[in-house]
């Protein structure tokens, strides 16, 4: 079993998977852009880092390289990319 997980995924489905991951007793990480640095599931997560550059928060969101990036720094052992286009990406698997 992993100990800790990255969410590349933000809001509500972010704050679940957090949810989640502490009653399993994996400890969380949150990526989040500039402007997600205020958000609620931010907070939620045991750490977070910030991803992608200032104007551009749905293409950070979807940044296979700066996800994996930001896992390495982590040292996350799992990702979990939530719902939609990165969950569908072959390449984050491959990475």
């Amino acid at each position: 079993m992993f100990t800790k997980i990255l969410v590349a995924n933000r809001g509500e489905i972010a704050v679940r998977a957090f949810r989640a991951a502490t009653e399993l007793g994996v400890r969380t990480v949150a990526v989040f852009t500039q402007e997600d640095r205020q958000a609620e599931f931010r907070l939620k997560a045991d750490e977070s880092y910030q991803i992608g550059e200032p104007g551009h928060p749905v293409r950070a969101y979807l940044d296979v390289e700066g996800i994996i990036e930001a896992a390495r720094l982590a040292e996350a052992d799992a990702i979990y990319p939530g719902y939609g286009f990165l969950s569908e990406n072959p390449d984050l698997a491959e990475a």
